[in-house]
């Protein structure tokens, strides 16, 4: 299966948690350490545009990936700026086009399918961020555990994160990879390698 339509997979699994989140709950704590849900979506909906723009041939430009607004209807501008980063990477994919990415390692530019695996693991990764900050991430864990092509998609692309203290120092975008546990499920070990605690709660 083609990368595009994986990373569409996860960006539907994605706005799927994000269309339970209600105006009154965007201040509630996440796994992402003094990020509350709005500034996770404001984050996310950033990424959106800022790949959306490298997608379509845009230079290193780090203000093309500033957090965007969420306001009143989070997941309304997840799906809107969702739906235009797929568009994007579809156009992109014509041309097997390569992308600057001014937040990762030294910009790149970074072939098309690594690009896009890049954000098939944020997609994802901030999909659980989100379902772990309203209480229910069991359904998007085991939606990605059960489609096989999905789960390999997300260890290849995690598998390739570097572990080092550099690159997992404090704000970056990872933190020191963590153990996983014995019976830990493809998307839990993901997780794990990360930094995350697949059994995060708000405490």
């Amino acid at each position: 299966m083609k990368i595009v339509e994986l990373h569409a997979r996860a960006m539907e699994l994605a706005a799927e948690v994000v269309d339970t989140v209600r105006p009154d709950q965007l201040d509630l704590p996440t796994p992402c350490a003094g990020w509350t849900l709005r500034r996770l979506l404001e984050h996310c909906a950033g990424q959106h545009q800022g790949f959306a723009a490298a997608a379509r041939g845009a230079g290193p430009d780090l203000a093309l990936f500033a957090d965007a607004p969420v306001d009143a209807d989070p997941a309304g501008v997840f799906r809107r700026t969702g739906v235009d980063l797929t568009a994007a990477f579809q156009e992109a994919a014509a041309v097997e086009r390569a992308l600057w990415l001014p937040e990762i390692r030294d910009g790149g530019p970074f072939p098309f399918a690594q690009a896009v695996g890049f954000h098939l693991l944020d997609t994802l990764v901030h999909g659980w961020d989100v379902a772990a900050a309203l209480g229910s991430p069991d359904a998007l864990v085991a939606a990605v555990d059960g489609d096989d092509a999905l789960a390999d998609a997300l260890s290849a692309v995690t598998e390739a994160v570097p572990n080092t203290p550099e690159a997992r120092a404090p704000g970056r975008a990872f933190r020191p990879g963590l153990e996983p546990g014995g019976g830990a499920g493809r998307f839990d070990r993901a997780l794990a390698l990360l930094g995350r605690d697949p059994a995060w709660r708000a405490s």
